[in-house]
């Protein structure tokens, strides 16, 4: 994948890049400037937008578990109480890699209707084949994460980063303006 961006070194991290946005963009825009670990810049998406985009997809997550349960029941009218508990703890697991696949380049309907992207924070790039076990994340482990941070802290566990959401247009508005944004083609 090549970089969309302008060539060369990123602009300093001084006030005058974000300084430079904020003429652009907007002073809202520029507050959500950053950089990924390579150095280029992106804006990061808004805490609504990603809060909407993680409730759009739980709510698709769960449509697509009740979809399967209902073709079980009319496919098997007449499957036990254990059949119907199996399925739907099946569902449960499998249906997110499943919703992940078409999630390759960072976008599904919770992404599109929000106008995010996740992407990699190392250098901006898209998820690709661990798309899977990104929506595996959001979808199951992260509703997990906030009972287990509350814990975490309590006993000193910490984690890192690996994916950020980024707001698109505003990158590209980014980009446009000459500065290297870590956005990536194909």
């Amino acid at each position: 994948m090549t970089a969309v961006g302008i060539p060369g070194p990123p602009l300093p991290r001084t006030g005058s890049t974000r300084e430079h946005v904020e003429r652009a963009l907007g002073p809202k825009i520029a507050k959500r400037l950053d950089t990924f670990e390579d150095g280029t810049y992106f804006i990061s998406a808004g805490s609504w937008a990603r809060l909407l985009s993680w409730f759009v997809d739980i709510v698709v997550y769960l449509v697509l578990v009740a979809v399967g349960l209902v073709a079980l029941v009319v496919a098997s009218p007449d499957a036990s109480g254990e059949t119907i508990g199996l399925t739907v703890l099946g569902l449960l697991v499998v249906v997110p890699p499943l919703y992940g696949v078409f999630f390759g380049n960072g976008r599904v309907l919770a992404a599109m209707l929000t106008g995010t992207r996740l992407v990699r924070l190392k250098d901006g790039s898209r998820i690709g084949l661990t798309a899977w076990w990104a929506m595996l994340v959001r979808t199951i482990l992260f509703p997990l994460l906030i009972a287990v941070v509350a814990l975490g802290s309590a006993v000193g566990v910490a984690g890192s980063l690996r994916r950020i959401s980024i707001d698109e247009d505003a990158t590209r508005q980014l980009q446009r303006l000459g500065v290297p944004t870590g956005l990536h083609t194909a």
